[in-house]
């Protein structure tokens, strides 16, 4: 763990959640019930391209929500993170999608992806 991450608990938070899951979306909202339109479109895309992924809401933590801005130095959210390593907020995760980019990292950090349509 940082130096950062003991000196502050939200980071430590983050950097634990991101290392125990493989994919791991900071949103405003739940996979289920997004609050924002970036963050429903991260979802639709990691759900169409079938990546199985735990979604966090920062809306329900302010320190949280200011935290994962600081943790990843982007300025927005959602962010997207796969296998600890961050990917990018909502606008890289669709061109990444469009390009066929984002499948192709899932699959070559071994994330499985299962049947979009199940």
């Amino acid at each position: 763990m940082t130096d950062q991450a003991v000196a502050n608990p939200v980071h430590a938070f983050i950097a634990d959640t991101v290392k125990e899951h493989d994919v791991v979306l900071f949103m405003k909202g739940t996979p289920d019930a997004p609050r924002c339109g970036f963050s429903s479109l991260a979802v639709q895309i990691l759900d169409h391209v079938g990546a199985s992924f735990v979604g966090v809401d920062v809306l329900q933590d302010e320190a949280l929500r200011d935290g994962i801005k600081t943790f990843s130095d982007w300025p927005t959210i959602p962010q997207l993170y796969v296998k600890g390593e961050f990917v990018g907020g909502s606008d890289i995760v669709r061109e990444m999608f469009n390009a066929g980019e984002l499948q192709t990292l899932l699959t070559d950090k071994g994330v499985p992806l299962g049947d979009a349509d199940a």
